[in-house]
């Protein structure tokens, strides 16, 4: 294994730009508002695991299944789009399912599509054709740790910017989230 510092540096930061964790804390909250609590182990687990999967056998995936890899960012922009529609006018757009307890509130839409989405998984391939495997992997591991850091701060995080700054912060994201998306759709469209 030849680890290069500078690869996993530049592999970690575009992960990182893309996840975008930081920008998906208003999701964080809203979705342990409304579920009760943010699984950050298995949230975690998950997205690590989809995105190291699909960084092995993504391309191999999408084509056995007869979609490319623009169809599926688009199946992405979109779910995006609506979770940033929920944020930004106040309205219940994905229903919250009664889950057995124990079992994952948070897999689904936090693991995919918000950490392991659509622009991950692209993101993954494109960095194939530019940096050595194993300095991605370690890329993907930092991120993770990462994710699971913010995702267990959620509460502390919540109680720092209270109510009102809660509300303004999901507002601003989930138009952030929305041209996103636009974006998204207008680069595989055009």
């Amino acid at each position: 294994m030849n680890f290069n510092f500078k690869e996993i540096l530049s592999s970690s930061l575009i992960l990182f730009s893309v996840i975008d964790i930081l920008g998906s804390i208003p999701i964080i909250i809203d979705l342990r508002k409304k579920n009760g609590n943010i699984h950050a182990e298995q949230a975690t687990l998950v997205s690590g695991l989809i995105m190291i999967g699909f960084f092995f056998a993504g391309k191999l995936i999408l084509h056995f299944l007869g979609v490319d890899t623009n169809s599926f960012a688009m199946a992405g922009a979109l779910i995006i789009f609506l979770i940033g529609l929920e944020m930004t006018l106040g309205r219940n757009i994905f229903k919250s399912e009664e889950l057995q307890e124990g079992s994952a509130h948070s897999i689904v839409p936090l693991a995919f599509p918000i950490i392991a989405g659509a622009g991950t998984m692209t993101t993954l391939i494109s960095l194939k054709s530019q940096f050595e495997e194993e300095n991605i992997m370690v890329s993907i591991l930092i991120n993770l740790i990462f994710i699971y850091i913010v995702l267990r701060s959620s509460v502390w995080i919540e109680n720092k910017l209270g109510n009102a700054g809660t509300q303004v912060l999901r507002k601003v994201f989930g138009v952030i989230l929305i041209a996103i998306a636009i974006k998204i759709f207008k680069t595989r469209i055009g």
